[in-house]
């Protein structure tokens, strides 16, 4: 299993000087790929504290792109939705020409209603519109990028320069439903999990995808499951039967990343975004990047 790690994107440490220090450690110790996460905004007044003071995603991996020559540049993931296929196509190919090809591209339908307002978009039928998108964007990237579906259509066009990667960046779509389960395994080059996914639970969704590809006539051997291991830090330890995984002291979350690969995942990446003791309102921007320094050092790939 491929180990990843995600650069600071929430909270009070989610600064340029930051990601740059951190991604920088990261390739040096050998991790596989860096994460963001995309939140447009927030409602007034929400309680929710896991996304907070997010920076776009894209632009910041355009940035760490040119502090880094090795890591692959991941966002997981960024919303569907909120895009014009044609403008994401462009956005997508630029930035893998900026990082020299090392882009991964996870994709959602959204949940938060907040934010389709404030975007004009629908919340209907997310997913098929999400069919024709990466049908939109995979005729862009090679070549002719005429289409005409039901919610898209696009003229003859070409759209110059085409990615680095020959047949675009990877596309692994998120989403935990069976149909987006299934989807990604019709569809994408793999599939990657949320923070809120169960992560004792993740084989039954990676089984899922993989039927879904069989039946398609995919080689299922041939797909990427990347797992978000949003972990928390315990030092001390949490104790008892109800330990959540991914919590508690460096060699737990050893234990639970072994886990993981036990049930099919190919990759994950660390993220310590989901920790109310590094991203919360009352956390300090510098003790959150020491804990992270900490964690690349005692998670560092062999």
């Amino acid at each position: 299993m491929l180990i990843g790690f995600a650069v600071p994107v929430s909270g009070a440490w989610a600064t340029p000087a930051h990601q740059v220090e951190i991604a920088r450690r990261a390739e040096e110790l050998g991790y596989h790929s860096l994460w963001t996460l995309q939140r447009l905004l927030n409602p007034a007044g929400s309680p929710e504290r896991d996304y907070r003071a997010v920076p776009d995603p894209l632009v910041t991996l355009a940035y760490l792109a040119g502090f880094t020559r090795r890591a692959r540049l991941g966002v997981a993931v960024v919303n569907l939705p909120f895009y014009a296929p044609a403008m994401l196509a462009k956005q997508a190919a630029t930035l893998d020409h900026v990082s020299g090809g090392r882009l991964d591209l996870g994709l959602g339908l959204g949940w938060m209603p907040e934010e389709f307002a404030a975007l004009g978009a629908s919340m209907e039928r997310r997913g098929a519109r999400a069919e024709e998108f990466l049908a939109v964007l995979r005729a862009l990237w090679h070549g002719s990028g005429e289409y005409h579906g039901e919610f898209y259509d696009v003229p003859p066009v070409i759209m110059e320069p085409r990615p680095l990667q020959p047949a675009g960046p990877p596309v692994l779509l998120g989403g935990a439903s069976e149909r987006a389960l299934r989807r990604a395994g019709r569809l994408a080059a793999g599939w990657v999990s949320s923070s809120r996914a169960d992560p004792a639970a993740l084989g039954r969704s990676i089984e899922t995808v993989r039927a879904a590809a069989r039946e398609a006539g995919r080689d299922a051997a041939e797909l990427r499951f990347v797992a978000r291991a949003a972990v928390r830090i315990r030092p001390g330890g949490v104790g008892g039967e109800d330990r959540r995984p991914l919590t508690g002291t460096h060699e737990e979350i050893r234990a639970d990343l072994a886990s993981l690969e036990r049930q099919g995942v190919t990759e994950a990446f660390l993220d310590l975004n989901f920790d109310p003791e590094v991203t919360g309102p009352d956390a300090d921007p510098d003790a959150a990047t020491r804990l992270a320094h900490e964690a690349l050092e005692a998670f560092a790939p062999v």
